[in-house]
């Protein structure tokens, strides 16, 4: 009898690890592989214009400025690529942009031409895994903060050492920036601005599985992390942008839409308050997930504007 109830017993278990594994993996598709992912709204890819696109003119200046293809390879071997614009007139000033979650540089239009507006050169690399970099898997801003060290000192090393930079970024590109914060920088980064992220990747995912599945936290999110850990090389509890933001330095703005049903709004409070470096917080009246520059453009802009040029030289 006992015999039995202990068979009985390993089978649950061995059901209901092989049930988590596949649970696991299958998250990990959906979250992290590099693939389609269904829930992202697709961008319009076939070269067109839309007449009713608030980015219209951006994107058409943005389709015609002279950029030139840069490159590096990440200190774990994939090929990187960005594009790097010039500014009008001879400047040392130059901004590096993240953008966002399964999106690319050519999303980062309006961005682009906001920084060029303010004289910058303009940098905008693919996140590994992202557009024409290499990569089959997305670090959410963890491992990316590497990559973006290796393009801060590109950028150096291309426009001198006396160069000033400023580093921007959007929903995960906003992570990535914010952990970027957290490494020891050199004094050319002047300051940094960053529009939605996330305050911790375990925080994310736990609020989009509620979300998307209405599924708990435990044990998915500590089941597909181990996953992740094995299949990619990091765990979610690493990418924890609050332990990054407690040791920046640099000056930030925290931007966040006071709509936002992706990346909560809540979770700007907690990075802002963590930060001790120069800070303004910029809280966008009825913007969604990403939408702030947009549905308040001028407030945006000159949010933007003035925070910037107060610490890098006109």
């Amino acid at each position: 009898m006992k015999r039995k109830l202990w068979i009985s017993l390993a089978v649950l278990v061995a059901m209901i690890i092989i049930g988590l594994g596949f649970a696991g993996n299958y998250f990990y598709d959906v979250a992290v592989a590099i693939n389609p992912k269904d829930f992202i709204e697709a961008t319009n890819v076939d070269g067109d214009y839309d007449p009713e696109d608030p980015w219209l003119e951006e994107k058409k200046w943005y389709d015609e400025v002279e950029r030139k293809e840069v490159s590096l390879e990440s200190a774990d071997g994939l090929n990187l690529s960005g594009v790097y614009i010039e500014s009008e007139s001879t400047s040392k000033k130059v901004a590096i942009l993240a953008h966002g979650y399964a999106g690319n540089l050519e999303q980062m239009a309006p961005y682009v031409k906001l920084y060029h507006d303010m004289g910058f050169n303009v940098l905008v690399p693919d996140a590994r895994g992202h557009g024409t970099s290499e990569g089959d898997y997305i670090g959410f801003g963890w491992h990316e903060r590497k990559d973006y060290l290796q393009w801060i000192q590109l950028m150096i090393d291309k426009v001198g050492t006396d160069a000033e930079l400023a580093l921007f970024g959007i929903s995960m590109g906003g992570a990535t920036v914010m952990n970027v914060s957290g490494e020891e920088l050199p004094d050319n980064v002047k300051v940094i601005v960053e529009d939605c992220g996330y305050s911790s990747l375990n925080g994310e995912l736990a609020y989009q599985l509620k979300d998307m599945y209405d599924l708990p936290e435990f044990p998915l999110i500590p089941v597909t992390s181990l996953v992740t850990k094995v299949r990619s090389g990091y765990w979610f509890g690493e990418a924890d942008t609050v332990e990054q933001i407690k040791k920046n330095k640099v000056p930030m703005l925290f931007i966040h839409g006071a709509e936002d049903k992706f990346v909560p709004t809540d979770m700007v409070y907690d990075v802002y308050e963590a930060n001790s470096s120069p800070k303004e917080l910029y809280i966008a009246s009825n913007a969604d997930h990403a939408d702030s520059y947009e549905e308040n453009k001028e407030e945006y802009e000159q949010k933007v504007q003035e925070f910037v040029l107060k610490y890098v030289s006109q």
